[in-house]
């Protein structure tokens, strides 16, 4: 027995474009043990193919300009450029590229695929959620997802650290990465 597809999920079938606009692509890394510091990566671009009717069939790629880092502060966004964490001169780009999607029951996904920074390249699983969908005041389609995906900055050779007086270090080593995604159907 067939499994019945959602004619709303099926509908959706379709290849869209990531409006930056209305998407962030951050990170939370816990700083000096006792708080959080947030960021995001201002320009990027990115592509969905949605398959409603089978979401195993859908993909997802990200091209990240490291460059555009913005923690709101700009000397600690000018050492996350540089030689001792993104090297952003020789590596001005951070990809992901999807492998496979699996529902995970309701409105749930899980992305998995090859996230490459400084050159080296990592399998990641990002837990996203579909928010729905909507025609914008323009007449365009849009979808939108939001979702986490937690990885230790280390398995890319981002090793750079500062210990404290205290105790532990100044950079946590297990960073989680943030998306909010608002994405257009492509006509």
């Amino acid at each position: 027995m067939s499994t019945s597809v959602n004619p709303e999920l099926a509908a959706l079938t379709g290849d869209y474009t990531l409006d930056p606009a209305h998407t962030t692509i951050g990170f939370v890394a816990r700083h000096a043990m006792v708080t959080n510091v947030k960021g995001q990566f201002r320009d990027f671009s990115g592509t969905l193919h949605l398959d409603g009717s089978d979401p195993a069939k859908s993909t997802a790629a990200l091209d990240v300009t490291m460059q555009s880092i913005d923690t709101g502060n700009a000397d600690r966004d000018g050492h996350l450029k540089s030689a001792d964490f993104f090297k952003t001169d020789e590596f001005p780009q951070m990809t992901f590229r999807s492998t496979s999607v699996e529902s995970a029951g309701g409105d749930d996904y899980r992305v998995t695929g090859d996230l490459t920074i400084l050159g080296t390249t990592k399998q990641i699983t990002i837990g996203l959620e579909f928010n729905g969908a909507a025609k914008d005041p323009f007449g365009n389609d849009r979808v939108g997802f939001e979702g986490t995906a937690q990885i230790k900055r280390s398995e890319w050779g981002l090793t750079w650290n500062a210990a404290l007086e205290t105790g532990g270090v100044l950079v946590s080593d297990k960073i989680k990465l943030t998306f909010d995604i608002s994405a257009i159907k492509n006509a």
